[in-house]
């Protein structure tokens, strides 16, 4: 690790770097993994259009396809489905001392927005741990969409539209394929509009959308369901829906911290990250001997970790805040 990010000094690249480097290979295109301004970035073909969408048309990008192997300085280089969001990637590096995998962000529970999550055999892992506690333990995708479909019905009857808010990218198309289109009339926050057509364009089946800069005089007040992030709340289209109620999405969700501190009407545990037990079979499964952690709680899974035979240990980041400890 260095002071632009992760570092593989024999084939010269860094993996979702921080700082201003000449040559990153992104896992995938959420703005805290892909920054603007680097001169010549690899990913997934799967990813390409989102991480433009990031970055600008301008930048240069090579893709690849997942188990596509090129030689990037002597080290064997490819990339494998994480299950995350659209084009998300584990980075497989194979070179004379053994192979490495980078997981990035990860789940291994398929949804039906992105490539399953594929396990990688290595010698080290590179594991995130966003919710690495045994508290985070997620349900069936299909629980969760029968509950957010059952909430917005409730809001039909009392009269109010229902507002469900998640990330841009990654979290709002994976909401939007649970939706009953049947129930109502759907809308999406304009700023969220170009990453859905991205999944559309890529093979995702998502129910048709409105956008909320349409919202007027024939908007069906306490009808209709949106998609929006949650600062898009203080935009003039909410001050044209009538009553409305609002939820989140979010892995955090399942903390009454959380909940209690969460704003919104409701909250429900909708996660792109890994859980607990998750987590302990996907690094079981690599047979990797060696494990590094990092983001969330890396602290605690390292410490797990070497108290069952691991070589385990914390690979520090540039920022070691979690969603749970930020105002």
């Amino acid at each position: 690790m260095t002071s632009k990010g992760l570092y593989c000094a024999e084939g010269d690249f860094y993996i979702d770097p921080w700082g201003k480097v000449d040559r990153a290979v992104i896992t995938h295109a959420h703005s805290d993994h892909a920054r603007s301004g680097l001169n010549r970035y690899l990913c997934s073909a799967e990813s390409v259009d989102v991480l433009r969408l990031r970055i600008g048309d301008k930048a240069s990008i090579q893709a690849l396809q997942f188990g596509e192997k090129i030689d990037m300085g002597g080290v064997k280089v490819s990339l494998h489905p994480a299950g995350h969001i659209l084009g998300s990637s584990q980075v497989r590096l194979e070179s004379k001392t053994g192979v490495i995998v980078a997981s990035g962000d990860y789940k291994t529970a398929p949804d039906r927005t992105c490539t399953a999550f594929e396990v990688v055999k290595c010698n080290t892992f590179i594991t995130e741990t966003t919710f690495g506690l045994p508290i985070y333990r997620w349900a069936r995708e299909l629980e969760v969409f029968e509950e957010i479909n059952e909430w917005w019905k409730n809001n039909q009857v009392a009269g109010r539209t229902s507002i469900l808010l998640g990330y841009a990218l990654g979290k709002s198309q994976r909401a939007l394929s649970g939706l009953e289109a049947e129930i109502g009339p759907i809308y999406q926050q304009d700023g969220i509009a170009p990453y859905t057509d991205a999944y559309r364009k890529a093979g995702v089946s998502l129910p048709v959308t409105r956008l909320t800069s349409t919202i007027g005089s024939d908007f069906k007040k306490g009808e209709s369901m949106i998609i929006a992030t949650q600062s898009s709340l203080a935009s003039p289209w909410v001050n044209q829906i009538g009553p409305y109620s609002t939820a989140f999405l979010s892995g955090w969700m399942a903390t009454k911290k959380m909940r209690k501190s969460n704003s919104g009407d409701r909250g429900f545990v909708l996660s792109d990250h890994v859980d607990w037990p998750s987590l302990l079979t996907a690094v079981s499964e690599t047979g990797a001997d060696q494990i590094y952690t990092n983001h969330g709680f890396s602290k605690e899974v390292a410490k797990y970790l070497s108290e069952r035979g691991y070589d385990a240990r914390v690979l520090p980041t540039h920022s070691s805040a979690r969603p749970d400890e930020v105002a």
